[in-house]
């Protein structure tokens, strides 16, 4: 088998079916991956990353109660109207900004919460033959060059399967799927082994994985078992796992920051830094948080 792939990575599986119970009371009605980061949704950075990668065709998984976010990837025809009226040409380009072309972003439903395996699997007719990336809205990552982009030139090297990996304090392994590492090579490490939330004491390594994957179509066949695991949920790391010594397998480390936006310490933290980036954000916030020390 050739090292490097023959397909470049086109298509992207964005599951957005989750509940988002963390944020209660505010995703009672409101999808938690439209939660703004300063002022855009968590949905936008993920597709906006997809897009600096190269994917050309998105598929979001969706679920009961997601509609929120089909309406912000589509015309608001009232909206665009009255912004153009009253001569709002600034925010009449940022909201057409983010229109996709037609045909780009693809809707699937996941029908009952089980698991991120599942959700992926549930995507399966709108892959075909050739690689493709997830992205998880919830991890945020701040970076120059996007995470996937990273993950898309690196993945044009050595193919087959690659997931993202930062390291972790060993109490928290029981929170990610966490790799066995192999031989290492820069940013990349070969993953010898794949467990899904193992208590600290059983974790191989500290490495685990966060919300940014490449996966060969096969991965597929071993969903479609729908085998449970930790949770009794359907894992992906689980169905990655069984594709071992079947293709190559990178866990890459990627470079920039990552926030977990499912955790509402991580989404405070995200939008302080990204607001703090902003210049006319910015040097207001720094003022008033060092104010808070005085």
């Amino acid at each position: 088998m050739p090292a490097t792939s023959p397909h470049r990575v086109k298509k992207a599986i964005l599951p957005v079916a989750g509940l988002g119970t963390r944020f209660l009371p505010a995703t009672k009605a409101m999808p938690k991956e439209m939660l703004p980061v300063v002022d855009k949704p968590l949905i936008q950075y993920a597709v906006e990353e997809a897009r600096a990668a190269g994917i050309e065709e998105i598929i979001l998984v969706t679920g009961r109660g997601k509609t929120a976010i089909e309406d912000h990837f589509d015309h608001s025809h009232e909206l665009e109207h009255t912004l153009r009226e009253r001569g709002k040409t600034e925010q009449l380009a940022t909201v057409t900004a983010i229109m996709p072309q037609e045909g780009d972003i693809a809707y699937t439903r996941q029908q009952a919460p089980l698991g991120l395996g599942h959700a992926v699997w549930c995507a399966r007719n709108l892959i075909g033959d050739a690689p493709f990336a997830v992205l998880l809205a919830d991890d945020l990552i701040k970076a120059d060059t996007p995470c996937l982009k990273q993950m898309v030139d690196a993945h044009a090297e050595v193919g087959g399967n690659m997931v993202a990996v930062m390291d972790v304090p060993r109490a928290e392994t029981s929170r990610y799927g966490v790799i066995d590492p192999g031989a290492r090579r820069g940013r990349l490490t070969e993953v010898r082994g794949l467990v899904e939330k193992p208590a600290p004491e059983d974790a191989p390594s500290t490495q685990c994985v966060i919300g940014r994957y490449i996966l060969c179509p096969e991965v597929f066949d071993a969903l479609s078992k729908r085998t449970t695991g930790a949770g009794g949920e359907i894992q992906l790391t689980d169905a990655i796992a069984e594709q071992i010594g079947r293709a190559p397998f990178h866990g890459f480390a990627f470079e920039g920051q990552r926030y977990d936006c499912g955790d509402k310490l991580g989404f405070l933290k995200a939008t302080i830094a990204f607001a703090l980036e902003r210049p006319d954000l910015g040097p207001g916030l720094d003022s008033f948080l060092k104010s808070l020390g005085d």
